[in-house]
């Protein structure tokens, strides 16, 4: 759903909520903490600019941050749309379809 030179940004296969999207470094880094100071600057930066696009096309009070780090070997930060508290666990997601993949990033592009 977003992309620049250094990050992507795509949708969660397993979404918590509508629009639960991941960004990811293109370079990779196993873990958060070992990115030097730059990168992870801009990778918190990045999230933001994917976050105000969310907020927007989907309409939700915020976005939920998360960052756990086990499930991918990859540096990856979870932006969950969200309207209250308790509403970013990952216990909540399930499986999307390619369907509803594809009506949501219709919906976050347009």
């Amino acid at each position: 759903v977003w992309e620049d030179e250094n990050f992507f940004a795509f949708l969660d296969l397993n979404p918590i909520r509508e629009g639960h999207t991941l960004v990811i470094p293109k370079k990779h880094v196993n873990y958060i903490f070992d990115m030097e100071d730059k990168d992870y600057s801009w990778l918190m930066l990045a999230s933001k600019k994917v976050s105000e696009l969310l907020k927007k096309k989907i309409n939700s009070k915020r976005i939920g941050v998360l960052v756990e780090g086990f499930g991918v070997d990859h540096v990856h930060v979870h932006l969950v749309p969200i309207d209250n508290g308790g509403q970013v666990c990952l216990q909540y997601s399930k499986h999307a379809s390619n369907e509803e993949l594809d009506k949501v990033v219709k919906k976050i592009l347009s």
